[in-house]
């Protein structure tokens, strides 16, 4: 992380601000690693052990701290756990470049094993709400209710496109202005002094003063399209499996996942609900966390 706990603190309270939260004490979460086979992992833990947890997955070129309000604010409910996927934010880059649906359940399963979890709430956005679906499909049992935020087995490909034309586009730029200016006209929802701080979670200087994303660009440049859209679509022969209670999530903006693919998925689901959160783009949990987690408040307490 680039920033000191300080200048950490501080962001956090002046995103929580600007998002509509007031918080009466700003808790950093703990940084912790531990290692799956040959690869490293990063994850943020929020504390209070003895709640019921909750496991964050972060969408592709994004990392844990994009959960950070989120987490923030339910800290007092829930045990929160965000986890760098491999390949972003602060854990190993795949070796092998495999970034596969299959490689990612493992790391999944082996996250959630090493925390020592049996049944727990699964959030997910974007990658990792594929992820989190493939789990959920391969491990029901384990579950006590599921979240997919702006995603489902079917990909549109005109704002998943957009996405990874962005991706691309950043790969090499070097300077955080630079960076900043393209990421706004990427999103024009984020402020640019919050953002400045938000991307010191997510690129890393180099020794000639130059910034580099930590995201693996490899996962978009090496993987199989066809296979990857084949693999998302054979999740919807499996989702009569997820037997948990299981909320659909789109932002009211979103290019990449539409209301009617966000219906069909909670209709295919044995309890499937679709909300929409307004004032948001594809990454729901950036552009309006206070209207989301009052959609996880609401769905987790069993309101209708």
């Amino acid at each position: 992380m680039s920033l000191s706990p300080e200048e950490y603190r501080e962001h956090l309270a002046t995103t929580a601000v600007r998002a509509g939260f007031s918080f009466g004490e700003v808790t950093l979460p703990q940084s912790h690693e531990f290692h799956l086979g040959r690869m490293r992992f990063h994850y943020l833990d929020w504390g209070n052990k003895h709640l019921p947890p909750m496991v964050f997955l972060h969408g592709g070129a994004l990392n844990a701290h994009t959960w950070d309000l989120v987490s923030l604010a339910l800290r007092d409910e829930y045990r929160c756990i965000a986890l760098d996927q491999r390949g972003h934010g602060d854990s190993d880059w795949s070796p092998d470049a495999d970034y596969s649906m299959s490689a990612q359940l493992a790391d999944t399963k082996g996250f959630v094993d090493h925390l020592g979890l049996d049944r727990f709430i699964l959030v997910g956005m974007s990658l990792g709400a594929i992820n989190s679906l493939a789990f959920a499909i391969a491990h029901p049992e384990r579950l006590n209710a599921l979240v997919i935020i702006d995603a489902g087995p079917e990909i549109r490909r005109p704002g998943s496109s957009r996405s990874r034309d962005f991706v691309n586009g950043v790969a090499d730029t070097v300077t955080i202005e630079g960076i900043i200016e393209k990421a706004l006209q990427f999103n024009p929802r984020r402020d640019p002094t919050i953002l400045r701080r938000s991307l010191m979670h997510a690129l890393r200087q180099q020794p000639d003063g130059s910034w580099k994303w930590k995201y693996d660009r490899r996962r978009f440049q090496v993987l199989d399209q066809e296979k990857h859209r084949a693999e998302r679509a054979a999740l919807a022969d499996g989702l009569q499996r997820i037997a948990c209670p299981t909320l659909i999530v789109r932002g009211g903006e979103s290019d990449v996942f539409h209301e009617e693919d966000g219906i069909r998925l909670a209709q295919r689901l044995p309890d499937g609900k679709f909300v929409t959160v307004p004032r948001a783009g594809h990454t729901v949990q950036g552009d309006n966390p206070k209207d989301l987690v009052a959609e996880l408040r609401r769905f987790l307490a069993g309101d209708n």
